[in-house]
């Protein structure tokens, strides 16, 4: 099986090369990609031609525009690398009879509510960034291949910067920290969606008819401020100077910390579907990060 890999630097991009690598032969690619092979989204031509020189059974598309802020002041890029590269992606897949493995978020609803979202929850995004993540998402569906798409959120790595390496550092250096605690979601290892999708094309392989949108996060639900909690008292207990005290940690709310995109108060996402379909046990969110700082402190 040839499987061609899109944003291979990025969080998730990363953990997918290990991933995938059990799967056959993966050709990973990022924008700044040295050679003749282009994946570079801005270019989205240039980006089918690779496809078509590549031939996959696979494409893995793990690129996206996810700086949420810097969506608003350019849209058209946003809209160039969230929907317009991935409708080429569907498109080429389409004609090679390839499947499309996407990456969504959460932010293609409206953030209302505290009842967990579902896959045909109604959506509604509030800024650039979920909107064209929902146009790329309409784009996959509407070329008639093969897909995969998994929306998820709250998304961590080991290896760049993460709410959690923030939260270590500030708290190693300020006496008070004030946190949003408005906002709910999971906190999901970049690590468990590349295992996931691995899981999960092993399965559509057999039996095609599993294609679809599936909801993927960690199990359970936190704020902000409460992940904060967590990260900073796991270090605490492993002995690392930790300079804020555990009542210094103040909870406030998203209007505190004003952005230019609006952000959704519900993040949470309801990942039944998912479970069933692949018969998948999915980890706590304190597991996950668990294993984050272990490794991060370590």
């Amino acid at each position: 099986m040839k499987i061609l890999l899109l944003g291979k630097n990025g969080q998730v991009g990363w953990e997918l090369q290990r991933s995938l690598a059990v799967l056959g032969d993966v050709v990973a690619l990022d924008f700044d990609s040295p050679g003749p092979l282009s994946a570079d989204f801005s270019k989205p031509e240039s980006l089918a031609a690779t496809v078509r020189a590549v031939a996959p059974q696979i494409i893995v598309n793990a690129a996206a525009h996810t700086a949420v802020d810097k969506c608003e002041s350019e849209p058209d890029v946003a809209r160039a690398l969230n929907a317009g590269s991935p409708a080429v992606l569907a498109r080429e897949a389409n004609s090679l009879g390839a499947w499309l493995v996407h990456y969504s978020t959460d932010y293609v609803f409206d953030g209302s509510g505290s009842t967990p979202w579902v896959e045909d929850s109604p959506t509604g995004p509030l800024n650039v960034y979920g909107a064209t993540k929902l146009e790329g998402e309409q784009a996959i569906r509407a070329s008639g291949c093969k897909h995969l798409i998994f929306r998820t959120s709250w998304v961590y790595g080991a290896r760049g910067g993460n709410f959690a390496k923030v939260m270590l550092k500030l708290a190693a250096e300020r006496e008070r920290l004030t946190v949003i605690d408005d906002q709910f979601g999971a906190p999901t290892g970049a690590d468990m969606l590349a295992d996931i999708t691995a899981h999960a094309i092993r399965a559509v392989a057999q039996r095609a008819e599993l294609a679809g949108t599936y909801h993927a996060v960690a199990r359970g639900e936190t704020t902000w401020h409460g992940y904060a909690r967590h990260v900073i008292e796991f270090a605490r207990a492993a002995g690392r100077p930790i300079k804020v005290a555990p009542d210094a940690i103040e909870p406030v709310p998203t209007s505190a910390f004003p952005t230019p995109a609006k952000r959704p108060g519900n993040s949470r996402m309801n990942t039944n579907k998912l479970r069933d379909t692949f018969d998948l046990s999915l980890p706590t969110w304190q597991a996950g990060v668990d294993r984050l700082l272990t490794e991060v402190l370590g």
